[in-house]
């Protein structure tokens, strides 16, 4: 019986051992699978529970007029967040301490500083700890924010109460509102929506896949879209350890990258003349009310944009608030049929190529011709015209003829090389090239119909450049919008140059044109309005019907108007365009835009102190006769 239980027992030890040794090898095997063949895992998981990447955000660099106006800055903004649970039942007391410097409402700020239990995705109850407050709060209410919290009053003395209640008021006051680490920029348009569809906006950029979420500006549209990358900067980093508590621990600190500001942008822009043509642009659209309008203002010797505004437009400071429609810079996206400021194209290549000259005679046809089984008409009946006074009175059939004696494949040369039917290269997004047919699909009316401003389309900022063309000696230039990149300092970095596309015109054809624009300006021309006492002005209008969207033909009541002119006309300084869709109260471009035009000119001109060009004695005749008409 002995020798039966001394064996059972021996069994028990030795399945006892057996487990223990198992359970030994088993453990064995597991910490080597743990510390040898995952060990990468590991090791790089217990680096995320105590290494930590700050990000040190970049400043966005301002944006500037060519005189050094801000036209937009960034600002160190915060978010500001609460602990519920560290705010306890004084959420009504906080709230009324801070609302007012948020800018939000008491008892909806009090609501959301109440503590809140989630169940997270393991299927735990959590407490919510973190909640926004407001986002893009300023440096300065950031510091009023934590001057009104350490000021609480909690109606009673806190210095006697026990540590454990006196920490608990403590918290209050110090920890339960706080800001997140990572700054944000808040992106700030000093003059409101002066320059607006030139600056564009900013959004939030999207982090992508990025570990770690950072908060940063993406520009949307305008320069603020083009520039993206120079204004931005280079964003820097720091890597850092912590302890269980997830303090820093300085002794371990790892990488820190500074970061780099982003560039400065010093525009062509001068903000004065921005002004003087938006004020202009307001008064025009109270008086015709049009669907839009644009105006375009450019030094026709260099190409710089000296003012570029747009009528609907909106606030970059909020441009949430507007509609797409409005946040559209027609100036560049949009195309229409010129009418007759295209005149200049064909009259400009007749003259360049010596078919014709200014003292040539064209039979108008009295006002009605028939070509191609068509009858082309002036709005009023001539007989004999010269080439200068088919430029005076705008006359259709006389540009049509000059266009035939010079030719259709040259006309359509003169055209692609004056900047039609290709986009200029202007710094704005969303350019198009307007709409040039090549000429092998030139219909038989086409000869007649071009030269005037019809079967063709162009953008403002295209007829724009085309008559600086003109003023300036026959020198296309690029339009430029940047003047130069600076650093924080105001160093320069990179410097743009003026550059010319091409010579379209010889200088003598230039000179014999401009000639003919000068009369256009004056009591016998039909840009009377646009006349200046000081200045000499030569210019072209343009009254076009607006083709239809739902039939063939034209919409009859709806026009394009515009006129562009340039002065001093024989050394010009500035070239100003001025384009209305469908205006109401008159729709011929003298009397819509000429207006424009002339206040525009006449305040520019006195700004930047130009030299009068005609004595205001040679002048007082003709101004007795404008009043007459």
């Amino acid at each position: 019986m002995a020798h039966i239980l001394t064996n059972a027992h021996r069994g028990r030890v030795i399945l006892l051992v057996s487990l223990i040794t198992a359970g030994f090898v088993g453990l064995g095997v597991r910490l080597v699978d743990i510390q040898v063949y995952q060990h990468d895992k590991h090791s790089a998981h217990a680096l995320d529970n105590t290494r930590r990447k700050v990000i040190h955000a970049s400043r966005r660099g301002d944006i500037l007029d060519s005189r050094g106006t801000v036209l937009a800055t960034s600002r160190i903004a915060k978010t500001v967040c609460a602990d519920p649970s560290l705010i306890g039942t004084n959420q009504l007391l906080v709230a009324r301490a801070i609302a007012p410097i948020l800018g939000v409402e008491v008892n909806g700020l009090a609501k959301r500083m109440q503590r809140r239990v989630y169940t997270d995705a393991a299927g735990r109850q959590r407490e919510d700890k973190h909640v926004v407050l407001k986002r893009k709060v300023l440096l300065e209410d950031w510091q009023q924010i934590t001057n009104a919290l350490a000021n609480l009053d909690f109606g009673m003395d806190v210095k006697s109460l026990p540590r454990k209640e006196r920490l608990r008021y403590y918290n209050v006051k110090y920890r339960s509102v706080f800001s997140e680490r990572v700054d944000s920029q808040l992106r700030v348009y000093p003059s409101g929506n002066l320059g607006a569809h030139v600056l564009g906006f900013v959004g939030v950029r999207d982090p992508g896949s990025a570990k770690v979420p950072m908060e940063g500006l993406e520009g949307k549209h305008g320069i603020e879209m083009m520039l993206d990358s120079v204004l931005e900067g280079v964003r820097g980093w720091r890597e850092t350890e912590t302890d269980r508590g997830r303090r820093e621990v300085v002794a371990y600190r790892g990488y820190d990258i500074k970061s780099r500001d982003g560039m400065n942008a010093v525009l062509t822009l001068d903000a004065n003349i921005q002004y003087i043509a938006e004020k202009a642009l307001e008064k025009l659209c109270a008086k015709h009310t049009p669907a839009s309008a644009c105006v375009v203002v450019v030094n026709p010797n260099t190409g710089a944009i000296l003012a570029l505004a747009n009528r609907p437009t909106f606030n970059p400071n909020t441009p949430g608030e507007s509609t797409a429609d409005n946040r559209r810079n027609r100036v560049v996206t949009d195309m229409y049929e010129p009418g007759s400021t295209f005149k200049i194209v064909a009259v400009s290549g007749a003259l360049n190529d010596g078919v014709v000259r200014l003292s040539d005679r064209f039979d108008c046809e009295n006002g009605r011709y028939y070509f191609a089984g068509r009858v082309l008409r002036d709005h009023h009946g001539y007989d004999q015209l010269t080439v200068e006074e088919i430029i005076t009175k705008s006359s259709n059939i006389g540009t049509a003829k000059v266009a035939m004696r010079m030719g259709g494949e040259r006309l359509h040369r003169y055209i692609s090389q004056l900047g039609f039917g290709a986009k200029t290269g202007v710094s704005l997004p969303g350019e198009i090239s307007g709409l040039l047919h090549p000429y092998k699909n030139w219909n038989k009316l086409s000869i007649s119909r071009i030269p005037m401003g019809h079967e063709i389309a162009a953008t403002p900022i295209q007829l724009t450049m085309a008559m600086s063309a003109v003023a300036n000696g026959g020198r296309l230039m690029r339009p430029m919008l940047v003047d130069k990149l600076t650093d924080r300092d105001g160093n320069t970095v990179v410097q743009y140059k003026a550059a010319e596309i091409r010579k379209v015109i010889r200088d003598e054809a230039a000179v014999q044109m401009v000639e003919a624009l000068i009369t256009v300006v004056s009591p016998n021309g039909t840009a009377r309005q646009a006349w200046l006492e000081n200045y000499q002005v030569a210019g072209k209008t343009g009254t076009a019907q607006k083709p239809s969207k739902t039939r063939r033909g034209y919409d009859p009541g709806k026009y394009f108007a515009s006129f562009i002119g340039f002065l001093p006309a024989r050394k010009p300084e500035l070239c100003i365009g001025v384009f209305v869709d469908e205006p109401h109260n008159g729709y011929y471009g003298g009397v819509v835009a000429g207006p424009a035009f002339k206040e525009i000119a006449e305040k520019t001109a006195n700004y930047l102190g130009i030299e009068p060009t005609v004595p205001v004695k040679s002048l007082a005749e003709p101004k007795s006769e404008l009043a007459r008409r």
